[in-house]
């Protein structure tokens, strides 16, 4: 949706009360847990954010709280929406001096343990979106060398007539995104930090 004022909380609720009664707005649900489908345009960005127990549990507490969306220019509506299959919230975005007001659903979420722990989710596009698709964010510590990464892999293609006409800012703009949520995953690790309980150990 495409406003020229940014939208009040009523207003947004509304929104998502009509959209959480509406399907995807694609068909390959679940696609960025598999195979990704033809004629969609593919991101991937990867931040490595540390080492070890004490990143991986940071790094989980700042996906939770949708911290790769505090940008400034971008955000989630409303705040802490909780990471759960079926869960719809509001990406709500400014720019080209207008107001995005997206709607998506949690598809799946991860929550693995293992040679890799893992912990994420995926979204998908509801159909009052400006785009069509789906976006995964993901947690992963490699036991084997300790690192502990942020993943964000997304596939897309444009809905609305704007964003079929001006789809190279568009594009500039899901890159740009990619690279900031990464730095902002990267800085809310650090910022945390380790839980006490492994602190102590430390």
């Amino acid at each position: 949706m495409l406003l020229i004022r940014k939208p009040s909380d009523a207003f947004i609720q509304r929104f998502l009360e009509e959209q959480s009664r509406l399907g995807f707005s694609y068909d390959a649900v679940g696609a960025t847990f598999g195979e990704v489908p033809p004629g969609f345009d593919v991101d991937r960005t990867r931040i490595r954010l540390g080492e070890g127990e004490a990143a991986f549990q940071a790094a989980k507490v700042a996906l939770a709280r949708w911290d790769q969306f505090r940008l400034g220019w971008v955000g989630t509506r409303p705040e802490g929406v909780p990471i759960e299959r079926g869960a719809v919230v509001a990406v709500l975005a400014r720019a080209i001096n207008l107001w995005w007001l997206n709607a998506c659903r949690i598809v799946d979420t991860v929550d693995e343990s293992g040679e890799f722990f893992r912990f994420g989710f995926a979204y998908g596009t509801l159909p009052e979106h400006a785009e069509m698709g789906e976006e995964r964010f993901l947690i992963e510590w490699n036991r084997a060398d300790d690192s502990v990464w942020f993943d964000i892999l997304a596939f897309s293609r444009p809905k609305h007539p704007l964003v079929r006409l001006g789809y190279p800012v568009v594009r500039r703009t899901q890159k740009r995104f990619g690279r900031e949520a990464c730095a902002a995953m990267l800085r809310s690790v650090r910022r945390i930090g380790p839980p006490a309980s492994l602190s102590s150990e430390a």
